[in-house]
């Protein structure tokens, strides 16, 4: 019985996910597609919790539906600001509008994309040895006690390496665009204030939390700085904003510090024992626990600076 009742459960669970994508994607409505993108998030992270892979459902209900929710809904605003200035405007010079897509072609090959997926999931062999063996046998060398942490921050963490610069690289890209303006203090309703100040230090205390817990249980830099990035939102939403004189060095440097610091210690790594992230055995907690401290500081802080969506302007005076 109660076996059905988990088939049944996980077969809800994925035609529901099936239905929210195909509405988020399908909807004229772009408010409504946004949050339907958010349910969405919100659903797939609980198939990971039911796949038993929490970390990855951590990081889907912090960054896939909070903050990624969040960056959408300013990427609409800004959306409509702009298409407002167009319609204000001189209508005789504003290029044409843009046709979409053929529905029909972008449906083929959606079902290619699935019939590919499929028949590869179908022809995976049932029983297979992958790396748990391995993991768990270098596990005491590591530095960490929990498997996930030591693949992602010492076994394969080139890979994490990697994902660091990428969101660098993407606020980058992100600020090449133009500046943010709209620096000024903005009023707010008096809930949304108390609100915010009485979540931001729970939601510092958390992200904490999580960060320490990354080296035995599930948790660790890119959740931690997720939580952190949703209480910068949510003090930006809530009105506050940042000094000027901190949006010049040192905030590059918070930005700048967690990929920086992974690069040295990787290549002091190749001096020391010949090979890239080949940490010392006596120091390799120390060296993952202070990675993933700098790289939760600088995911969090990334992840505010995508959400205000430029650069911040130079010389703008203190408030």
């Amino acid at each position: 019985m109660a076996t059905l009742m988990s088939v049944l459960f996980d077969g809800l669970l994925g035609l529901g996910l099936v239905w929210f994508a195909w509405q988020a994607l399908s909807s004229d409505n772009l408010f409504r597609a946004i949050v339907l993108f958010v349910a969405f998030g919100l659903m797939l992270a609980l198939v990971w919790v039911r796949l038993a892979a929490p970390d990855i459902a951590l990081a889907e209900a912090a960054i896939g539906a909070g903050v990624t929710g969040a960056l959408l809904l300013a990427a609409m605003a800004r959306l409509n600001v702009v298409i407002h200035e167009q319609a204000t405007g001189n209508n005789e010079t504003s290029s044409p509008p843009r046709r979409r897509p053929a529905s029909g072609l972008v449906a083929l090959l959606a079902a290619g994309l699935f019939i590919a997926l499929a028949y590869t999931l179908y022809h995976l062999p049932l029983d297979t040895p992958g790396l748990r063996q391995a993991v768990s046998e270098q596990l005491a060398n590591s530095g960490v006690s929990h498997p996930v942490t030591a693949v992602l921050l010492n076994f394969r963490g080139y890979d994490t390496l990697l994902e660091l610069l990428v969101l660098l690289l993407a606020l980058l890209g992100v600020w090449s665009l133009g500046q943010c303006h709209s620096q000024a203090e903005a009023a707010t309703g008096a809930v949304l204030d108390v609100l915010s100040r009485l979540l931001a230090p729970v939601l510092v205390l958390v992200a904490s939390y999580l960060l320490w817990l990354g080296a035995s249980a599930p948790g660790g830099a890119f959740q931690a700085g997720a939580v952190l990035a949703a209480g910068g939102i949510l003090l930006l939403l809530s009105g506050w904003r940042l000094p000027a004189r901190f949006t010049r060095w040192p905030l590059r440097l918070l930005l700048a510090v967690g990929p920086l610091l992974f690069l040295c210690l990787a290549l002091i790594s190749l001096l020391l024992e010949g090979r890239l992230l080949r940490y010392p055995l006596a120091q390799a907690g120390g060296w993952i626990l202070l990675i993933e401290a700098t790289a939760t500081l600088s995911i969090g802080a990334i992840l505010v600076a995508l959400f205000m969506g430029g650069n911040p302007e130079p010389g703008q005076p203190d408030e």
